[in-house]
């Protein structure tokens, strides 16, 4: 395999993978009615793709190699972009625990929290159960689930994607103190 050939694989391989992720990250934008994201990053993601393309098309004959790393290239843009998804974090959720014994402990700590919390009743087999709905940011899922489980190991998580809705209520873990403090009074 010729160096030149070598070396376009591995500019259309990188570009895929930056082009593929882009256009994952746009779609999770899509899905959260991120318009100017998506917008954004739809022109991104088609620019650099029309530029590939036309590398490939054009050294195709020369080299059918060329086509695996347009291919490889695509499926690590895949998994790139689900990480860097997960990294960020976008979008909100809602996280309902279900508590077989400390639901009022759990609704009241979570409001503590600054979070907002709404409560059902409900029955499981024969036993009441509480449900505690949060809705949250994605990013605040992990610590969310940390601290239920600090009150009670035995809860059952569910998370869903809100998507686009109204706007959630971010909580301020700590008061604010010193002469931020003075801003905040009423």
């Amino acid at each position: 395999m010729d160096m030149t050939i070598l070396l376009t694989g591995l500019a259309v391989f990188m570009a895929r993978i930056v082009d593929v992720s882009v256009g994952t990250i746009r779609i999770i934008s899509i899905v959260n009615g991120r318009i100017k994201t998506a917008f954004v990053l739809g022109f991104i993601e088609v620019s650099i793709w029309l530029l590939v393309i036309s590398t490939v098309l054009s050294k195709i004959n020369e080299s059918p190699f060329i086509a695996i790393f347009y291919a490889l290239g695509y499926a690590s843009g895949n998994v790139v972009g689900i990480l860097i998804e997960k990294r960020i974090s976008m979008g909100n959720s809602m996280l309902r625990i279900i508590s077989l014994e400390k639901g009022i402990e759990l609704a009241t700590e979570f409001r503590r929290l600054g979070f907002q919390v709404m409560t059902f009743d409900g029955i499981e087999s024969d036993r009441a159960v509480k449900e505690i709905e949060i809705p949250c940011r994605r990013k605040d899922i992990d610590q969310l689930v940390a601290i239920a489980r600090k009150i009670e190991p035995d809860a059952f998580f569910v998370t869903a994607n809100i998507g686009v809705g109204p706007k959630i209520r971010h909580p301020v873990m700590q008061p604010p103190s010193g002469w931020r403090a003075i801003f905040k009074r009423k």
